[in-house]
């Protein structure tokens, strides 16, 4: 991913992957690109309200306009107890009808669900700060992004298609 245009993409292609119920963790540094990705799921999942960063509410819920799942954005960042502090969010209620995207989910939330998708951004780091690489992206907007389905669910989803 050479932009925040092209995060924002694959967040609108996963979206169309998603139904109610489904679990996606995001992991990556700050920066990476985790709210990006999570606007572009909003705007592919068609739901209410500016998709931004939950860290100093924990949590977001976006109702769908379209007639589909709702979003419940989380930031874990801030939350030390793993899963006694995700547990007083209500995730396990919200989850059965809702797509939950937590953000800085490793390690506290996989005990929510059998199935889940992982997602990890990774910040490329090559060319200097502020240069330019050879096809014309700064080097440090530069993203891999790795997608590992968890669980039945997305044991024959072809999420590598998403990241070509």
């Amino acid at each position: 991913m050479e932009s925040p245009e092209r995060m924002t993409e694959l967040g609108r292609r996963l979206a169309a992957l998603l139904r109610p119920g489904d679990l996606v963790m995001l992991t990556g540094e700050l920066g990476a690109g985790k709210t990006t990705l999570t606007r572009g799921l909003g705007e592919g999942l068609g739901v209410r309200g500016a998709v931004t960063s939950p860290t100093f509410v924990i949590a977001r819920v976006h109702p769908s306009l379209a007639g589909g799942p709702p979003l419940v954005h989380v930031d874990a960042y801030r939350l030390g107890g793993g899963l006694d502090e995700m547990e007083d969010l209500d995730l396990d209620v919200s989850l059965p009808d809702s797509v939950v995207v937590v953000e800085w989910g490793e390690g506290r939330v996989e005990e929510l669900s059998d199935d889940r998708l992982h997602v990890v951004i990774h910040r490329v780091v090559g060319t200097g700060e502020g240069t330019v690489d050879g096809a014309g992206a700064e080097a440090d907007e530069r993203r891999t992004v790795t997608l590992t389905g968890v669980g039945e669910r997305w044991a024959h989803a072809d999420l590598a298609a998403l990241t070509r």
